[in-house]
């Protein structure tokens, strides 16, 4: 099971296959089995963005239990390996975000796998797009965002 994450923006994102040999943000079409997700968004282009483990598992994210998002920290530096390639997926994320040029962009994530496919949103929030560089920040299960990129 793994976490996926989609983008909503007004045009398409340029897309970038992911490669094994040099992991990175990666931007996909949706597939068949993920067009549904689209019902979530009200901007019209919706792409997978796929994290430097191919899915959105290195962007971090929490999931869904009894009503709400636990999250523990183990601490910083307790496997700097895997802080390494979320920060990397974090920085390729704002840096693609901030490359779209435009004021918002919507994001919703979710597990894929266990419970069907896909659940729809559990929660909506606001954020600025430098929040997700913050190694605290956690993409919820379910959860739908706007992300403020750009500031007039």
């Amino acid at each position: 099971m793994c976490f996926v994450l989609y983008a909503g923006t007004s045009k398409p994102i340029h897309r970038k296959n992911f490669d094994l040999h040099a992991p990175d943000v990666s931007v996909e079409a949706l597939s068949d089995r993920e067009e549904p997700v689209r019902a979530f968004f009200g901007k019209p282009e919706v792409q997978y963005v796929g994290s430097t483990s191919q899915c959105g598992c290195d962007f971090g994210s929490v999931m869904f239990q009894n009503g709400e998002w636990p999250w523990w920290d183990d601490g910083e530096g307790s496997n700097p390996e895997h802080e390494g390639r979320e920060r990397q997926s974090r920085e390729g994320l704002v840096s693609l975000l901030k490359g779209t040029g435009e004021e918002a962009v919507e994001l919703y994530g979710e597990w894929d796998g266990g419970h069907g496919f896909p659940a729809g949103p559990r929660i909506r929030e606001e954020i600025f797009v430098t929040d997700i560089l913050d190694r605290r920040f956690r993409f919820k299960e379910q959860g739908f965002y706007t992300v403020q990129v750009e500031t007039k």
